[in-house]
């Protein structure tokens, strides 16, 4: 999306905040599904959560989380600033045929894998690795013979994945699993227990905690911390932790994968962040939490709302 953005906005302090509001709606969208981000994909493989639950108790949350930043966002005197006409960019740049077979191929591989799980009993990656071989087929099928089209197909893709990404993920989980297996986590959660009276304070807990250390390795220790006798599936403690995990990565420009992102690609300061940004994040969340325990407690969901008479056209 940044890079998007860099084809249609010019240089600008304007463009920065579209960033930011890149990197809040990323960490909010990838929250109320079980595929959106990889903290929630590490709850859902692990049977914490499960995917309609997620998705109807944390749609609202992550929606409102989204948009109050924005209105906020939409007062301040940098918006003012105009970008270039992006029509003519669009233009200049529609997409080919081929490549919107093989988006929307992509696409919808991407959300085939909850699918698949659901009716193989099969762990997602086999999923994933699924929608790859599909892919593979397609693009060397359309572009058979075309030499010079070779670094559009699944292999020279690969070719490009952030293998020192993936091997620090790698890092954090096994260091992760150390602590665990020490018993480390265990006597955290009980500290935590003994001196948190409320699971929601302690998901909100580390909610602050995930501004400043990527929510990754903070999912996996609520993991380590809590088994599924302690919170059972789907139970607003889990809820909680995706959702705050999630959204509050957006808080510091280094609370996130998409905020580091951010920052390398932009060359965004940190004190630029905190202090243009980080108030909207906070307002955002706190708004998100009040949705989640609104609807909780009134057993408010996007299924309770088709629910109603006159949406329902009954």
């Amino acid at each position: 999306m940044v890079s998007l953005l860099r084809k249609l906005v010019p240089p600008s302090e304007y463009r920065k905040l579209l960033g930011a509001v890149v990197v809040i709606a990323a960490n909010a969208g990838g929250a109320w599904t079980p595929i959106g981000d990889v903290t929630t994909t590490m709850l859902w493989i692990h049977g914490q959560i499960s995917t309609l639950p997620t998705m109807t108790g944390l749609f609202v949350p992550s929606v409102v989380s989204l948009a109050v930043p924005l209105a906020l966002m939409s007062f301040s005197s940098e918006v003012d600033d105009k970008g270039q006409n992006t029509d003519d960019v669009l233009a200049s740049e529609q997409m080919a045929p081929r490549g919107q077979l093989v988006f929307a191929v992509g696409i919808g591989d991407l959300v085939f894998v909850p699918v698949f799980k659901s009716l193989t009993g099969l762990p997602p990656y086999l999923g994933i690795l699924f929608g790859l071989g599909v892919l593979w087929i397609l693009t060397d099928a359309i572009h058979y013979g075309e030499s010079e089209r070779q670094r559009l197909k699944v292999p020279q893709a690969l070719s490009r994945i952030d293998t020192q990404g993936a091997l620090f993920f790698l890092g954090i989980l096994l260091s992760v699993s150390s602590l665990e297996a020490a018993g480390l986590l265990k006597e955290v959660a009980n500290y935590l227990d003994a001196h948190i009276p409320s699971s929601e304070l302690i998901a909100s807990a580390i909610r602050v905690v995930s501004a400043i250390i990527d929510n990754v390795p903070l999912v996996a220790a609520a993991m380590g911390m809590y088994d599924l006798s302690a919170y059972p599936q789907d139970s607003q403690f889990w809820q909680l932790i995706a959702f705050c995990a999630g959204t509050g990565g957006s808080m510091l420009i280094i609370g996130s994968a998409a905020g580091v992102a951010l920052m390398g690609m932009e060359k965004i300061n940190f004190f630029w962040y905190l202090r243009k940004v980080s108030g909207f994040a906070l307002a955002g969340y706190g708004a998100g939490i009040a949705a989640y325990l609104a609807t909780q407690n009134l057993h408010f969901s996007p299924t309770t709302i088709a629910n109603i008479p006159f949406i329902s056209g009954t």
